[in-house]
């Protein structure tokens, strides 16, 4: 139990580390505060499970490689491909379950689908040297100092919490799919109300992209800048 828990509050806090980031980059570039990630907690776990899956690799190589920089070089290359690829089968995965985009690369040069790219892997190489030289070091021994009955117990906490969590944001996203699905069946108020409960998400990712015609994209944009009007007079203009 010891491990396991070690294990889940490492995830925990690489998560809300990958979440700080990426919501200090999108606060700077929308010049507010966003909260970033699909989850509605302060957690990106797309990072937590980066985090341990390069930590594992570093281990996995240092025992093959014995020379301290060549291990440290080969483990990150090696992380480089391995979380792009973990990046871009979550991507694909929730493009199909929830039939939505959150994030999309194709305007940021060599990429892949859109779901990976050039610019971005090489971030995650810079942020693999930065965890395992700095950040891991550093956290290892802080959750060492913590007794293995409150680790336990945290981490059960901690498990709970991430259930409940995705558990409502993939109800809330299937949701929002359903009502872009089914748009004409719903009044203008339901309409609205459905898209505006859904503000966080568009906030979030800024990239969404639903495979449904230009115009209702252009609805979602009128709701989150809460034009009514303009919703009512297009909405309308479709039954005609």
């Amino acid at each position: 139990m010891e491990g396991y828990s070690d294990l889940v509050l490492h995830f925990t806090i690489y998560s809300f580390v990958g979440w700080s980031l990426e919501t200090i980059y999108a606060s700077t570039v929308e010049r507010k505060l966003v909260n970033r990630g699909f989850l509605t907690g302060f957690f990106c776990p797309i990072y937590g499970f980066g985090a341990l899956l390069i930590i594992f690799i570093s281990h996995m190589v240092s025992v093959v490689v014995i020379d301290y920089y060549l291990a440290l070089m080969t483990s990150i290359l090696i992380s480089v491909f391995l979380v792009t690829a973990l990046e871009y089968i979550t991507g694909f995965l929730m493009e199909k379950i929830l039939k939505c985009r959150f994030w999309d690369y194709t305007d940021e040069g060599p990429n892949l689908n859109g779901y990976v790219c050039l610019k971005f892997s090489f971030i995650w190489g810079i942020l693999a040297f930065a965890l395992l030289q700095i950040l891991h070091p550093a956290v290892s021994k802080a959750v060492l100092r913590i007794p293995i009955s409150t680790r336990n117990n945290i981490s059960i906490i901690i498990l709970i919490y991430f259930l409940v969590d995705t558990v409502k944001s993939t109800v809330d996203a299937l949701d929002l799919r359903d009502v872009i699905f089914n748009y004409s069946n719903l009044s203008i108020k339901k309409y609205r109300d459905k898209f505006s409960q859904a503000r966080r998400l568009f906030l979030a990712f800024p990239r969404l992209r639903i495979p449904n015609p230009v115009s209702i994209n252009r609805d979602i944009k009128s709701i989150l800048n809460e034009r009514l009007d303009k919703i009512k007079v297009e909405i309308k203009s479709r039954f005609r």
